[in-house]
């Protein structure tokens, strides 16, 4: 499908959008925070909200409407709550943009516009969700109220490939094996980021370490880290530091000169050492997440090996009630 007809299609039934919500849960939520982020920060009419699916539907926003758009991602296509959400989304009149895996699931439907996407080895990241929805949110806003960075959003999105190509060659030279050996059997993992990059803090706390390898962590974000959690720094203990490209970058490098003397258990994952100084500074915000969910993938594959503890396995996901 392409981002262009898809908006085009959603403002021909409706005539203009004035919210737009992302709605998903765990790692789909995730995917979908850059677009919602570059929309708050970019759009001068349209209104972005970003929930998990189950909070969506127990208390949905007032403002959803048939002037709203609501794009819901299920990897499944089947994820109960989200399903359930678009489909309130449609009856409250709202467009509704579904991306799912699974053809032929349950958010694959005819009275939905249904985006279904590839996934696996060899698959550009211009066709998974996190470009997909920042290609979705710039493409509105070209439609409705011209988007002088649109251009600078595609490109972004073009060179994302051999961007992360380069980058997870550079940190599987060192710096993934580094973080398994040394700090692999760490009792906390605190994990820093801000900016759109914030949701993949967020994403290598709660899925990589604590879905996928049983880890206990927090994560933070860079900004707020002096605002009460810097009290808990010192020698012993372990950060890990995503430090984005572009203008959230001043957080994120305060964090990291504090914590560089009042911590000896510190790594940095660096944006603009792995490659993102190739993107427009304009928009080189929105991208970091695209880069740092891949070099999650190989800091958790060597941490999976280190333990003998594959990246699917679990106890209570999809095998006990809940």
């Amino acid at each position: 499908m392409n981002a262009k007809n898809v908006i085009a299609d959603v403002l021909k039934e409706k005539g203009r959008i004035k919210q737009v919500y992302w709605v998903a849960c765990g790692g789909s939520l995730i995917d979908l925070y850059p677009a919602h982020f570059m929309l708050n920060a970019e759009s001068e009419t349209v209104e972005s909200g970003w929930y998990t699916s189950k909070e969506f539907l127990v208390l949905p926003p007032k403002k959803l409407s048939k002037d709203s758009l609501v794009v819901a991602c299920s990897h499944s296509g089947n994820t109960k709550e989200t399903v359930e959400a678009a489909v309130l989304a449609k009856e409250r009149g709202a467009a509704v943009i579904t991306l799912t895996d699974k053809a032929g699931s349950a958010c694959d439907r005819p009275d939905f516009i249904s985006w279904v996407y590839p996934w696996g080895e060899g698959v550009s990241v211009s066709e998974t969700p996190g470009c997909i929805s920042l290609a979705l949110a710039s493409e509105l806003l070209a439609a409705q109220e011209g988007f002088a960075k649109e251009d600078k959003v595609a490109d972004a999105i073009s060179k994302m490939d051999e961007i992360i190509k380069g980058a997870v060659a550079k940190v599987n030279s060192g710096m993934t094996q580094e973080f398994a050996e040394k700090y692999g059997e760490e009792p906390f993992f605190y994990i820093l980021g801000s900016g759109a990059a914030f949701s993949q803090t967020y994403g290598f706390s709660i899925c990589s370490l604590m879905e996928m390898q049983w880890k206990n962590c927090a994560y933070l974000h860079s900004g707020e880290y002096f605002h009460g959690p810097f009290e808990c720094t010192e020698n012993g203990v372990f950060y890990f530091l995503q430090k984005s490209a572009g203008k959230c970058r001043v957080m994120d490098q305060r964090a990291e000169d504090f914590l560089k003397t009042h911590t000896d258990k510190l790594m940095v994952l660096d944006a603009l050492e792995l490659g993102m100084d190739k993107i427009n500074p304009e928009v080189v915000d929105y991208f970091n997440p695209i880069l740092f969910y891949a070099m999650n993938c190989e800091f958790r594959e060597a941490l999976a090996k280190k333990h003998n503890h594959p990246v699917d396995t679990r106890r209570y996901m999809g095998i006990v009630a809940y």
